[in-house]
């Protein structure tokens, strides 16, 4: 067995481990028996894309091959229409109360999974392995689980904490491009959020993540888990700091939304533009340096992410259309718009009742 590093998430009697290192796909049977006991019995939701290269690992660690329903890959799954799917599914196993619901894939898996779970027999225990950079720096950790609705970006779902996470480093190096880079800029956004230290870290250290070096990618996972992992102990359904994980996603949720959650534009590409759009309303309404703005974006199109929406397929999009969007973000109350923001690099904080016109000035520029 290979373990590099463990995490723990200090929530009471839902506290769990997420395990970070290579092999451990390999070990998901020892490891899952430990945590969870050596008689339970699993029900595997995956991807096609996953079940492809990543599942025969897992099926291989396990003493008796458990029932796995494969899904399409995409955005798009995370919907009313797939959550019937899974939960039909389990009820049909039939699963009991001892079942465990084992999310293998990325976020969207994890997300639709987690919510099957919470919801089937008023709850079932669900181990996730994050399969890609953004389910394992973020997205696999803290017990958000959700679906999309017309109206909006995970605005369906509910908090149901896994037993373990295991995020095996190896699966990051079967994924394209494109998917490691949306990965990484979740792992900006912590440095951005409070750790300045880390972002320049990331600056000299970030293309070789990029370029799949295995031991800067560990690194990464291993201090976002910690990061969240800190957040997510302190504040677990989101009433105060943890709505500083959000830099970048009511700007990046908005732009999801009207492009139709699809592929024209991968969640960590809206939360990169996102995060840049962020730190320009925080410039206006906390005085940040410009000069945040530029070294963030400067960074993030030296590893080849997008930073404006003039790079998205359908630009230019309506600054109003934008603000209805946000409207339906999770953090609005009483209608006023609730943004993360941050003073400078390192350093951010939730601001209430944003001036819309601001924030459409900000759209328009």
């Amino acid at each position: 067995m290979i373990e590099t590093n463990r995490v723990r998430v200090a929530l009471a009697e839902r506290s769990y481990d997420v395990v970070i290192g290579s092999r451990l796909l390999e070990d998901a049977g020892a490891l899952i028996a430990a945590a969870l006991g050596p008689t339970r019995r699993l029900a595997v939701v995956t991807d096609g894309a996953v079940a492809a290269t990543q599942l025969p690992r897992f099926l291989a660690s396990q003493d008796r091959t458990p029932p796995v329903l494969t899904l399409p890959a995409g955005e798009t799954t995370k919907s009313w229409t797939h959550l019937q799917q899974v939960v039909e599914w389990l009820l049909a196993l039939p699963a009991d109360r001892k079942t465990v619901v084992v999310a293998l894939g990325g976020g969207v898996v994890g997300d639709l999974a987690g919510f099957a779970a919470a919801i089937t027999l008023r709850g079932l225990d669900v181990v996730q392995i994050p399969t890609t950079l953004l389910s394992q720096v973020d997205s696999s950790v803290g017990g958000k689980t959700a679906i999309n609705a017309a109206a909006g970006k995970n605005l369906v779902g509910a908090f149901h904490q896994p037993m373990l996470v295991l995020a095996d480093i190896d699966c990051l190096g079967t994924l394209p491009p494109r998917d490691l880079r949306s990965g990484y800029a979740e792992a900006v956004k912590h440095a951005v959020i409070n750790d300045a230290a880390f972002f320049d870290w990331l600056c000299q250290h970030g293309p070789r993540a990029l370029a799949g070096d295995a031991e800067v990618l560990e690194r990464i996972v291993r201090h976002s888990v910690a990061t969240k992992a800190a957040i997510v102990a302190a504040d677990e359904r989101e009433a105060d700091a943890r709505a500083l994980l959000n830099l970048g996603h009511t700007f990046g949720h908005a732009l999801e939304a009207e492009t139709g959650f699809g592929d024209q534009l991968r969640h960590g590409e809206a939360v990169a533009i996102g995060m840049g759009l962020a730190l320009d309303l925080s410039a206006v309404l906390l005085g940040c340096p410009t000069d945040a703005a530029q070294r963030l974006r400067s960074h993030l199109r030296a590893v080849g992410l997008p930073t404006t929406m003039a790079e998205v397929d359908g630009a230019p999009f309506d600054p109003d259309r934008l603000l209805a969007h946000m409207q339906h973000d999770k953090k609005t109350a009483n209608g006023a718009l609730t943004f993360v923001l941050a003073t400078d690099i390192g350093a951010a904080k939730v601001v209430k009742a944003v001036d819309p016109a601001i924030v459409r000035s900000i759209l328009a520029a």
